[in-house]
C-alpha cells in the first residue's frame, strides 16, 4: 500500500497554549486534524464557561480557514449542577490534574473526597471525566500508584466516562478491560521510546514530559494495544510545544512537540507492523464511539514517500526532528 486515506483523524489530547504559541501550532494541527481535544492547563486556566467560550474563540481566530473542530475542556474545580447544566453543550469533558503534577498544574485537585459532589453531578449529565493520572511518587511509579484511584472512580461513580490520558504502562492497559466506564489516550512518543532514549546516554530534553516514558515492556503493551486498535483506547497526541530556550536550559520544561508530524510517524509505525488497516480505528473511529461524537467530514491522504522533519517550527523544535521518515502527509 502506498497511499491511505483518513477520514476524519482526531487527536484526542492537544496542548495549544496561548498568545503567539497558539497562533504557531494551532494551524499545524488544524492542517491534519478534524478535531483535537484542547487541554484547558493554561497560565490562567480555564475553569469557567466565560474563558472556555473566549480560549475557543482565540483558537478558531488562529486556524484561519482551517476545517477544525476544537472539543474544549473545562479544568476540574467543585462546580455547581447549574454551571455545568450551562457548559455541558459547549465541553466535551472536564479535566483533573493532581495538584502541582504537571505544566500550569498548581490549582489542580488535593483531595477526591472534596470533589466527589462534582462527580456526581457529572456522572448525572454524563460529562467525561479526563484525568492527568499521577500521584507525586517517585517518577516511575507515579502512574501505576494512581491505578488504585481510578478503580475507586470507576467502583463509585459506574456510570461516568473515566479517560485515562497518556497512559505509560502495561498495568494502564491491563485496567481498560477491568472497568466498563474505563477508557484511554496513547500518545505517538510513548509508542516508540523509552527511558533510555531520554536519559541513557546524552539528556535527551526535546523527549521530556510526564507522564516521563518508562521500561520496553511498558512500551511493548502500549504498541500492541495500538496496533490492533484497542476498542478502548484513543490517539491522543499530547502535542506540548514550549520554546526551544524553555526546552534546552536547566530546569527543562515537561512535552514533547508532536502535533505536524504525528500522522506521518504513525503511518510508518503501523506500516512497520502490518497493521495499517487499523489505523483508522486507532486515530478516529474508537473516539467517535467513545465520545459519541461524529466530526466534520475530513479527508487526510497520506502517502509512502520520504518526509524529512523540519529542525523547527518557528521556536520549536518537533519530535524526531531532521530524521528522514517513509510516510508524508500529501501536500502538507
Amino acid at each position: 500500500m502506498n497511499t491511505l486515506i483518513i477520514q476524519s483523524p482526531l487527536d484526542m489530547h492537544l496542548h495549544l497554549r496561548e498568545a503567539e504559541m497558539l497562533k504557531l501550532v494551532a494551524p499545524l494541527s488544524a492542517a491534519q486534524f478534524a478535531g483535537a481535544v484542547i487541554m484547558p492547563n493554561l497560565i490562567d486556566p480555564i475553569d469557567s464557561l466565560d474563558k472556555l467560550l473566549t480560549y475557543r474563540d482565540q483558537i478558531i481566530h488562529a486556524i484561519g480557514s482551517e476545517t477544525f473542530t476544537p472539543y474544549m475542556t473545562l479544568f476540574f474545580r467543585e462546580y455547581s449542577k447549574n454551571e455545568l447544566e450551562t457548559a455541558k453543550e459547549h465541553i466535551i469533558g472536564i479535566k483533573l490534574y493532581p495538584a502541582g503534577i504537571t505544566t500550569n498544574s498548581e490549582s489542580g485537585v488535593s483531595s477526591l473526597d472534596q470533589a466527589r459532589t462534582t462527580f456526581e453531578f457529572m456522572q448525572e449529565l454524563q460529562i467525561p471525566l479526563l484525568v492527568h493520572g499521577e500521584t507525586n511518587g517517585f517518577v516511575l511509579d507515579r502512574e501505576s500508584e494512581f491505578l488504585g484511584t481510578y478503580a475507586w472512580l470507576a467502583e463509585n461513580f459506574p456510570d461516568l466516562k473515566i479517560i485515562m490520558e497518556h497512559i505509560t504502562t502495561r498495568d494502564a492497559v491491563e485496567l481498560l478491560d477491568q472497568y466498563e466506564n474505563i477508557f484511554a489516550t496513547v500518545t505517538l512518543q510513548h509508542l516508540l521510546i523509552t527511558l533510555d532514549d531520554i536519559a541513557g546516554g546524552l539528556l535527551s530534553p526535546h523527549l521530556f514530559c510526564k507522564p516521563i516514558a518508562k521500561f520496553p515492556h511498558d512500551r511493548e503493551a502500549l504498541l500492541q494495544a495500538a496496533l490492533i486498535a484497542h476498542p478502548k483506547l484513543m490517539f491522543g497526541s499530547d502535542s506540548a510545544p514550549h520554546p526551544v530556550h524553555k526546552k534546552e536550559c536547566a530546569g527543562c520544561a515537561a512535552g514533547v512537540f508532536t502535533a505536524p508530524v504525528a500522522l506521518a510517524v504513525l503511518a510508518e509505525l503501523f506500516d512497520k507492523h502490518n497493521a495499517l488497516d487499523k489505523l483508522q480505528a486507532f486515530v478516529s473511529d474508537n473516539a467517535q464511539k467513545i465520545y459519541n461524537i461524529s466530526p466534520i467530514p475530513k479527508n487526510i491522504e497520506i502517502e509512502k514517500s520520504d518526509f524529512i522533519i523540519p529542525d523547527n517550527y518557528g521556536n520549536v523544535v518537533p519530535f524526531m526532528a531532521g530524521k528522514t521518515i517513509s510516510w508524508s502527509v500529501k501536500e502538507f
